[in-house]
């Protein structure tokens, strides 16, 4: 029994302010400062934006035939996408002696396809770190995103306590938002709850299947990345990104995050983790769980 508590207060003390306090200085190392909120970039969120369209646009031509009630709602994206499948069929085509049907690919070979590399979770090589996040396929360059941090997003005023009892999921952004990532007991079902309240008949405004074992955007599993410690350095680093206005509603349903209370003025806020130089297959990810704002 004293075992597991110690195995508890080894992930959650970095979420505690007292302790934070006290260990400040003897953690340097674990910590990222940020100067001033605009340096808080590692890349622009231009290639944020890119990235996530290049790979949701993938997803979602990869299950086009399971799109239809949105597509129905939407007959100008439909001629958009039908394009882009004709391109794609031409090209599988080129480089398959069949003619068969448009083959579906699971998420984490469109994520190969499509960037290059995949990630997905495993046992950590940290000794009692539990999970972690590993690149289990494929090369991922500097400055590449490489994982979402999934999650209900909480603005300052909005209530978190019991959320937060022995959650060590908890993400505190630059600005005092808050993303929790645990998809487990009552964070699960608020997330649950937020998506479904949002959704616009067939129009999905978020993903919930980062929830279950089988995410169908494969990206979200950075809420396992463990920290960095004196023996493994960091290798991604968090960066906030805002979702913008013209995202395409289509798309929506890749996102692994919702506003706890709805919102449509609002951009919502999404957190990547970037490669802070190359890793190559079977690395583990490493990061830091907490920032300064000095």
């Amino acid at each position: 029994m004293l075992r597991e508590l110690r195995r508890r207060w080894g992930s959650y003390k970095y979420r505690f302010v007292p302790w934070l306090a006290l260990n400040l200085r003897r953690q340097r190392r674990t910590l990222r400062y940020v100067p001033e909120n605009c340096q808080d970039k590692i890349i622009a969120d231009e290639d944020v934006l890119e990235t996530l369209l290049k790979t949701f646009k993938a997803l979602f031509i990869n299950d086009f035939s399971r799109q239809a009630d949105i597509l129905a709602l939407l007959p100008e994206v439909k001629c958009q996408y039908l394009e882009l499948l004709t391109v794609e069929q031409k090209r599988s085509k080129v480089n398959s002696c069949s003619h068969q049907s448009q083959h579906l690919f699971s998420p984490e070979e469109v994520l190969f396809n499509t960037l290059g590399f995949t990630v997905s979770r495993d046992r950590s090589s940290l000794v009692s770190a539990g999970t972690g996040v590993f690149v289990t396929r494929g090369f991922v360059p500097k400055g590449t995103v490489v994982s979402m941090y999934p999650g209900t997003v909480y603005r300052k005023h909005e209530p978190i306590f019991f959320q937060s009892l022995g959650n060590p999921f908890i993400f505190r952004c630059i600005d005092g938002v808050l993303i929790d990532g645990n998809d487990k007991g009552l964070s699960r079902s608020v997330y649950r709850s937020c998506s479904r309240r949002d959704q616009l008949g067939p129009l999905q405004m978020s993903d919930e299947s980062w929830l279950t074992a089988t995410p169908q955007n494969p990206l979200a599993v950075g809420q396992y990345v463990n920290n960095c410690s004196h023996e493994k350095a960091a290798n991604v680093c968090y960066q906030e990104f805002d979702v913008p206005g013209h995202f395409p509603v289509e798309l929506k349903q890749y996102l692994p995050n919702i506003f706890y209370s709805h919102d449509i003025e609002s951009h919502l806020r999404c957190v990547v983790l970037v490669t802070l130089r190359d890793i190559k297959q079977g690395e583990e990810l490493f990061s830091n769980y907490y920032t300064i704002v000095s």
